[in-house]
């Protein structure tokens, strides 16, 4: 049971109604995970995968999976963080969204343990009378202190009121299914929690809900979104794949190698301690990028968007005649701004700081912008300052 725990609570963020969960597990049946999907953009990417990953750790436990695509409640458009009604999807664009979800789905998640479903199956039966006995079942000021409810409705913003259905249809989906676990990024927490008071209300026992992070996009900030141009969608080439992935800051690697990677907290823990001892981050970033590369296309894919990434990237504008520098040290460490003006490639530490603060220093291809960046001793590697002054140091 400790171990089922453990991999279950790997990478989430909250889990709500644990002991109805455990004792659930305790009971051996087989339970039913649900996560939902609104289709609103016709390829995954890896920010979905974060949810689809929790979802293969219960496959491995044994447990079913509803993979439910919403179709219906895209046509009434999740307000869920926005600060203004949501357009709603047309039908045939739906359809088509779905179409794609339901192929790249199974790059992660096992068919035989999955159930696709389209929540259109039982909430179109619903009709006028079935829709208005649901939200009898829920109150409208508890649905007003929903945060982005709340802060539209505060600042004289319109709040259609269509969007009050979306959390509804939601819940019901857990009733239809009879749902023992429901998944769900952060932002989904509301609606996961109504489905927990609606299953009550239907004389079921109320779903654990599960809410796992939301995955910040390449530019290390905002949350991965396709209409922010800031995605890896898992259905890209492999060699766009990779290029896209070694794009991201080394601190943003690591937070996705929490949320994305298959690896073991402890594998993980090494590849820390390999950088603290001076590994560079270059050739970690390259391990993640080939082993998600691996997961949605194959593992010769992988090697050969790393062996094109070099050819393409790290050999791009760099001089045949690098001068090579040898520096003795005499702590085991030293500032890169230090190093730089040592080595002649800077006239200051001063100069240093300002062009590290400018993007306008990498370390064998990889730009650093950390002012307070160290340069552990034994290493050697080409450092790049500006376009044109080039120096391959060892310490």
């Amino acid at each position: 049971m400790k171990e089922n725990l453990n991999l279950i609570k790997r990478g989430i963020d909250e889990l709500i109604g644990e002991d109805e969960l455990i004792s659930k597990l305790k009971s051996k049946k087989q339970l039913i995970v649900k996560a939902g999907f609104d289709p609103t953009a016709p390829d995954l990417h890896l920010g979905h995968t974060v949810l689809i990953n929790k979802l293969r750790h219960f496959q491995q436990l044994g447990h079913q999976i509803i993979f439910l695509i919403g179709d219906f409640t895209g046509m009434i458009g999740d307000p869920s963080g926005k600060n203004k009604t949501r357009p709603a999807l047309d039908e045939a664009e739906i359809k088509k969204n779905a179409k794609s979800y339901k192929e790249q789905v199974f790059k992660i998640l096992d068919p035989k343990l999955t159930d696709v479903r389209f929540n259109s199956e039982w909430s179109k039966k619903l009709g006028a009378e079935g829709i208005i006995k649901l939200a009898s079942q829920y109150n409208l000021a508890r649905m007003l202190e929903r945060d982005d409810f709340n802060k539209r409705y505060k600042s004289n913003q319109t709040i259609a009121l269509h969007e009050f259905l979306y959390p509804l249809i939601q819940a019901n989906d857990s009733i239809a299914l009879g749902a023992d676990i429901e998944l769900g990024g952060t932002d989904q927490k509301f609606n996961l929690l109504v489905g927990r008071e609606l299953q009550r209300a239907y004389g079921q026992e109320p779903q654990a809900v599960i809410t796992v992070p939301i995955l910040e996009g390449l530019d290390g900030k905002n949350k991965m979104s396709k209409s922010l141009d800031n995605y890896v969608g898992i259905d890209e080439s492999p060699s766009e794949m990779f290029g896209k992935i070694m794009s991201i800051s080394d601190e943003l690697m690591w937070r996705w190698f929490d949320l994305l990677s298959f690896k073991s907290t402890d594998e993980i823990n090494e590849l820390k301690a390999e950088q603290a001892k001076g590994k560079n981050p270059r050739d970690i970033k390259i391990e993640l990028a080939k082993e998600l590369i691996a997961r949605f296309h194959d593992d010769q894919s992988a090697n050969l968007a790393e062996e094109n990434f070099i050819n393409q990237f790290q050999k791009k504008n760099m001089p045949d005649d690098i001068e090579e520098v040898s520096l003795t040290l005499s702590e085991s460490s030293i500032p890169l701004a230090n190093l730089l003006k040592d080595c002649g490639m800077t006239s200051s530490t001063s100069e240093a700081i300002r062009m590290i603060k400018q993007g306008a220093v990498r370390i064998d291809e990889e730009k650093i912008t950390d002012t307070k960046h160290i340069i552990p001793g034994g290493t050697s590697a080409i450092y790049q300052v500006g376009k044109r002054k080039f120096k391959k140091i060892t310490l």
